[in-house]
């Protein structure tokens, strides 16, 4: 479970502006407050069915964009590579050059 939390957080980093009002609210209350179905049935005043739905249509959502667009994808290859790069440095040795350089490397990251 909680790797879906983190998929899902993810995707909504990315894609979450696409989503409607509403769907953003109940993902975010979901995953983000962690709250129940039944909790946010009572906050945004629809049956727990109508949530359940409501949050599997927009995990499917932004199940969609990433399909389409790999964003998420190519962000973790890039990250992949540059902690790659970091490491190669790392082995490298001291120099205020190489310090420098993964320094803006472990900002990036």
């Amino acid at each position: 479970m909680v790797d879906k939390i983190l998929e899902i957080s993810l995707l909504y980093d990315f894609y979450g502006s696409l989503l409607t009002n509403k769907q953003k609210d109940v993902i975010e209350l979901y995953y983000g407050d962690d709250l129940s179905l039944g909790e946010i049935s009572e906050t945004i005043d629809i049956s727990r069915q109508g949530v359940y739905d409501l949050i599997k249509r927009s995990e499917k959502q932004l199940y969609y964009y990433e399909d389409k667009l790999k964003l998420v994808e190519r962000f973790m290859e890039q990250k992949k590579k540059i902690k790659k790069a970091y490491e190669l440095l790392d082995s490298l040795g001291k120099s205020d050059k190489i310090d420098s350089i993964k320094e803006l490397l472990s900002e990036v990251l």
